[in-house]
C-alpha cells in the first residue's frame, strides 16, 4: 500500500466513525429533538405530569391575567386545544395576546404548564417555523398571516 492509499483508507475510516456517532446521537434524541410540543399533540401523547417540554402555539385573546408581583397566566391554544400556563418572571416586551409564543417547563397535569421561560417573536411579521406549522396543520393558519421562519421581514423597506 502507498503512502498516499493508506491516508486515503485513514480518511475514510474516520469518515465512517463520524457518520457512525452522529447516527447514534440521532437515534439516541430521537424523541428530545423537538422544537416543541402544541396543546393537542400533548394531550394526544399522553405525556405525563411532571414531564419537561416546551410547549407553542398562540396567546389566547383575553387570556393574560397578572397576578401580584411578576407571576402571569395566559393560556396558549393551537385552534383544537387549550392550555393554561403560569408563569413567574419577566415576559418579553414582544408578548402579546394573540401573537406566537414558545414557553419551556414542566407540564403539571391535565390542560396546566408551569413555565421557566418565555419566547415571543422578535419583530412584528415574525412567527417560529414550527408555531406557524402546527397552525397550517391544524387549520387554523391564513394566508396573510406573518411570514413563518422569515427574517425577511426584519429587512428595512425600500426607500421611495
Amino acid at each position: 500500500m502507498t503512502r498516499k492509499q493508506r491516508r486515503l483508507a485513514l480518511i475514510a475510516s474516520a469518515g465512517a466513525v463520524l457518520v457512525l456517532a452522529a447516527a447514534l446521537v440521532a437515534y439516541a434524541l430521537r424523541d428530545s429533538i423537538v422544537f416543541f410540543y402544541g396543546p393537542t399533540e400533548i394531550v394526544e401523547k399522553g405525556l405525563q405530569p411532571g414531564t419537561r417540554l416546551r410547549l407553542g402555539g398562540l396567546v389566547g385573546e383575553g387570556s393574560v391575567a397578572r397576578t401580584g408581583g411578576q407571576h402571569v397566566t395566559f393560556t396558549v391554544t393551537d385552534a383544537k386545544t387549550t392550555m393554561t400556563v403560569s408563569y413567574t418572571g419577566l415576559l418579553p416586551d414582544l408578548f402579546r395576546e394573540g401573537q406566537g409564543v414558545v414557553t419551556e417547563g414542566v407540564l403539571e397535569g391535565p390542560g396546566r404548564f408551569r413555565a421557566d421561560s418565555v419566547l415571543a417573536k422578535h419583530d412584528e411579521n415574525y412567527m417560529p417555523r414550527e408555531v406557524a406549522d402546527a397552525l397550517k396543520k391544524q387549520g387554523h393558519w391564513q394566508p396573510g398571516d406573518a411570514k413563518a421562519g422569515s427574517d425577511a421581514a426584519a429587512a428595512p423597506a425600500p426607500a421611495k
